[in-house]
C-alpha cells in the first residue's frame, strides 16, 4: 500500500517545495524565478492578474514600494493539485506603490492563499487578506473619530485578538 502512495506523497512534497522556493526567491528580489514557476496562463482571482507578465509587474510594483518586503510561510498544506498556505508579509513603504507617495510606514499583513499547481507550475491563486488594514498601516486610510471609538473597544479587540486594529 505504501509503495502505491509514494508518487502521491512525492507530488505533495514537491508542490510544497515549489511554494517555498517561490517565496524564497521573491524575498531575495529574484523575479526571474517567476518564469520557472508561474504558468503563462496563470490567473490570480483576487488581484485579477492574468498571465506571467501581470504577475511580474505586480511583484515589481510591490518591491518598488516595499524594497525590504519579506514573506514568511507560517503554515503550508498540500492537497492534490492545491497548496494552501498562510503567510505573514512585512515591509516598509519607502517607494511609490500603486501611485501612492511613500509614507515610511511599516506593514504587517497576514494572508491565506490557495495555489493550484499543474506540472510544477502555478496556474491559479485565490487568496484572502485584509486590504483595508493594509492601506491603514501604510497611512493612506485613517479612522474617523467614530471609527476610533468603535474599533478601540475591548469587545472588538477580544473578537479580533489575532489581528489587532491600529488606531494611531
Amino acid at each position: 500500500m505504501m509503495k502505491m502512495l509514494r508518487p502521491y506523497i512525492f507530488r505533495l512534497e514537491a508542490n510544497k517545495a515549489i511554494v517555498s522556493s517561490l517565496f524564497a526567491a521573491i524575498n531575495a528580489k529574484d523575479l526571474t524565478v517567476l518564469n520557472e514557476f508561474v504558468a503563462p496562463s496563470f490567473v490570480d482571482h483576487t488581484h485579477h492578474l492574468q498571465g506571467l507578465e501581470d504577475v511580474k509587474q505586480f511583484f515589481a510594483m510591490l518591491i518598488k514600494g516595499f524594497p525590504n518586503f519579506q514573506s514568511t510561510i507560517e503554515d503550508i498544506i498540500p492537497e492534490g493539485d492545491q497548496v494552501w498556505f498562510r503567510i505573514t508579509e512585512t515591509g516598509k513603504c519607502t517607494g511609490e506603490y500603486r501611485g501612492l507617495t511613500p509614507t515610511g510606514n511599516k506593514i504587517i499583513a497576514k494572508t491565506v492563499h490557495k495555489f493550484r499547481v499543474v506540472n510544477c507550475r502555478f496556474i491559479e491563486d485565490f487568496f484572502v487578506s485584509d486590504e483595508l488594514d493594509f492601506y491603514k498601516q501604510i497611512g493612506v486610510i485613517k479612522y474617523t473619530e467614530e471609527g476610533k471609538k468603535l474599533f478601540s473597544t475591548k469587545e472588538f479587540h477580544n473578537l479580533n485578538s489575532t489581528h489587532p486594529v491600529r488606531t494611531g
